[in-house]
């Protein structure tokens, strides 16, 4: 195990307060804090390297080339992708799961194709495919969950059919925390020649992720989550696949060469890279990733999970506490509600005792639906938490029960 003390000296936002009482930041699956080593890295480049990346021909655009195509190659090995052409950066999960959609439907589907996601996605994961629906005449068919929050395979496979062409699910739940079984998810599908869309945003900073393993066609996750920076994230998809998908966007970068009689594409990755990427946050993300790596996935999922069942333990002797995502393959969230107390205003009154929590409904609509709720609040845990953090929020959501 790493040293917990150590890792927090590394986010000195971690020290400061929120109306006078230390920071309990416990709101890391809508964003995790930047490690020293990230920001560094960032104004490094600003200061030394700052310049538009390839097809320069003075040194400081070649060497920010080389620093943006390593950070390239430092994705590839932390998700074993098989080849860098196949990494794909972009401005975070959504328009990775976008330009899927996009560039999928407008190669592979027609009306009355249908795509498979579940009810627990994000609306990032269903919206997108909803815009090609009122396009294209697709339609979405949806993989039902049990009341403890787990997909029920069985149904899945009663869903594909021979209209079936994809197959889009989230790996883990930002509401629920359960980890799905993508993997049979994956194999079911490719029994149907049916490629797999894997939205990693809520896995990739908690798990060890080999997409080769898995077998996934595509995967997806945003640096912001991961301890990088904002705006920039990842697409990971099969050669096979993006070779014969047409480009999201269209202008500079992603051009091979341009008349007003006919355009010729760049080769991958660039084919999907229109524009000046933002080649100091790769570098960031990079950093990350890299810092993720040197303290160990499987020693942070140790800790992330004994943290995760602790505030299961410690919240359900609270009275009326209502927890929602019990599956036995859980991972860093936890969803409550306390009685008939408004999540918003548990949230708020949680922030005045310095503890950040997310509210709402976690841009999931159709899966509070289907539980029966407006929202939840919801605590999300990262490798810097610690026990006496989950303590707070535990004593904190009593004494705002005891207000009610």
């Amino acid at each position: 195990m790493y040293d917990i003390d150590n890792v927090r000296k590394d986010f000195p936002i971690l020290t400061r307060e929120v109306y006078g009482k230390p920071l309990v930041y416990l709101d890391n699956g809508a964003t995790t804090q930047k490690p020293l080593c990230v920001l560094d890295a960032m104004r490094d480049e600003y200061l030394n390297v700052n310049a538009n990346v390839h097809r320069g021909v003075h040194y400081l655009s070649q060497q920010a080339t080389d620093l943006h195509e390593a950070s390239r190659e430092t994705v590839r090995k932390f998700i074993n992708a098989p080849k860098v052409e196949e990494i794909i950066f972009t401005r975070g999960t959504t328009e990775s799961l976008n330009l899927v959609a996009s560039s999928f439907c407008d190669r592979f589907m027609k009306e009355g194709d249908e795509v498979i996601v579940s009810v627990m996605e994000h609306h990032s994961n269903i919206v997108p495919w909803q815009l090609q629906a009122a396009k294209k005449g697709i339609a979405l068919r949806v993989i039902p969950m049990t009341d403890e929050g787990d997909l029920i395979v069985d149904e899945f496979e009663k869903l594909i059919n021979d209209r079936t062409r994809i197959v889009s699910v989230t790996q883990v739940s930002n509401v629920l925390g359960t980890v799905n079984p993508v993997k049979e998810i994956i194999r079911i599908a490719h029994e149907h020649n049916v490629p797999v869309m894997v939205d990693g945003a809520q896995s990739t900073p908690h798990m060890k992720v080999d997409v080769q393993e898995l077998d996934c066609d595509f995967f997806a996750f945003s640096g912001h989550k991961v301890y990088g920076p904002t705006g920039v994230g990842v697409l990971y998809g099969k050669e096979k696949w993006l070779d014969m998908m047409p480009p999201y966007q269209g202008g500079g970068e992603m051009i091979e060469s341009v008349s007003f009689e006919k355009t010729v594409f760049e080769k991958l990755p660039f084919k999907f890279e229109a524009g000046t990427p933002d080649y100091v946050a790769t570098h960031g993300l990079a950093k990350a990733l890299d810092y993720v790596s040197a303290l160990g996935l499987d020693n942070i999922a140790a800790h992330e999970q004994y943290l995760t069942r602790y505030a299961m333990e410690q919240l359900q002797t609270i009275p009326g506490m209502r927890i929602f995502g019990t599956s036995s393959h859980k991972d860093a969230v936890v969803s409550f509600l306390v009685g008939d107390i408004h999540h918003l205003d548990m949230g708020t009154l949680l922030d005045r005792l310095g503890i950040a929590v997310r509210t709402g409904h976690h841009c999931a609509e159709p899966l509070m639906t289907r539980l029966g709720i407006a929202g939840t609040v919801r605590a999300s845990f990262a490798l810097y938490n610690t026990v006496e953090e989950v303590d707070s929020l535990v004593a904190g959501v009593r004494r705002v029960s005891r207000m009610f």
